[in-house]
């Protein structure tokens, strides 16, 4: 056992001093009644309870003995235990919500590509519990839809509102080298060794300003991973639900066109990998991949945990206390 603030001991060091004085009031108090003659009480031999009043004193100081030894934090080491020291991966989803990503091929008209990239990147969030992760959403533009953070819970709340062309706030297209700007953008200040983009797209680049080769190379002189993923039907079209206004809506194919080279090239840059995810199935093993190699980095270190005893302390002093008062209103009660 140690104490956490030993320098409430020295109070101890008061005690004596003041049961000392204690005793000395005692023996000279005044008493209540006037006696003409005290000899006869001298001859009368004191009981065995009157001999043992110094009990309630010693109750007394002990209790406070114990508040004081409360107040210097008493604590006990247990055994030595294993800490986990992590240090995070950052990470950046970059997410296509582009009009093509409506198609239906990755769950077979069941959800649109979207929907289901959605609750694959929400089973990757859930996974990654000590790693900051921010959420950039693309079409014809890009746009930082969560800032990289700790806090899963709001990041899963955010991503569960991404819609096709975010309610058609973001121009149609696919501004890849875009995203992987603000991406990088989002990322230029973190201080952690490991940072990754994970980027997934349905299409070719056809609009922003930034080519993604470009973005790309701007990546790798940062030290970030890109890691890229085509989705689509390796059919060469997509099944896509269309309303129209008069015939109501119905099925019909939409080409699907995605530039696998140039992810492949950015993901090879940066020292990243290139997925192609043609159904949901693979696009979740995809992301459990990802998940295998970007780990995060956690070392062991001993650690003494301490457990604060000062409660058992306190508890002993007004048993003490308790006690004393027990004792001094029954069995060693003072007329006055």
């Amino acid at each position: 056992m140690h104490f956490a603030d030993p320098l409430f001991l020295l109070l101890l060091l008061l005690i004596f001093p003041l049961v000392w004085y204690m005793e000395w009031l005692r023996r000279h108090k005044r008493g209540a009644l006037r006696f003409s003659d005290l000899g006869r009480f001298r001859k009368i031999k004191p009981s065995s309870s009157l001999k043992k009043r110094h009990i309630v004193t010693f109750l007394r100081m002990l209790a406070l003995a114990l508040l004081i030894c409360a107040a210097a934090r008493p604590q006990t080491s247990e055994q030595m235990l294993q800490a986990n020291y992590t240090e995070g991966v950052d990470i950046i989803v970059a997410l296509d919500c582009s009009g093509s990503m409506q198609a239906m091929d990755l769950d077979y008209r069941k959800q649109n590509r979207l929907d289901v990239a959605k609750e694959v990147t929400a089973d990757f969030i859930r996974q990654r519990l000590t790693d900051r992760i921010g959420l950039v959403v693309f079409a014809g533009d890009a746009y930082t839809q969560c800032p990289m953070t700790l806090d899963h819970d709001v990041l899963l709340e955010i991503l569960k509102g991404v819609s096709i062309t975010m309610g058609g706030t973001i121009p149609d297209g696919t501004a890849i080298g875009l995203a992987t700007a603000r991406a990088l953008k989002r990322l230029d200040n973190s201080q952690t060794k490991s940072k990754i983009i994970v980027l997934l797209t349905d299409g070719m680049n056809n609009a922003g300003e930034i080519d993604p080769l470009q973005a790309a190379n701007i990546a790798k002189i940062q030290g970030v991973k890109i890691y890229t993923i085509g989705t689509g039907s390796r059919s060469g079209v997509a099944p896509v639900w269309v309303e129209h206004p008069l015939l109501g809506g119905g099925w019909t194919n939409q080409p699907v066109e995605l530039d696998e080279k140039v992810l492949s090239d950015m993901a090879d840059t940066t020292g990243g990998r290139y997925y192609r995810a043609g159904d949901q199935k693979e696009l979740k093993g995809i992301f459990n991949e990802i998940d295998r190699l970007e780990k995060t980095k956690i070392e062991d270190l001993g650690e003494h945990r301490y457990r604060e005893m000062f409660g058992y302390f306190v508890a002993a002093a007004l048993l003490c206390l308790l006690l004393e008062l027990i004792l001094s209103q029954t069995l060693y009660r003072v007329l006055p």
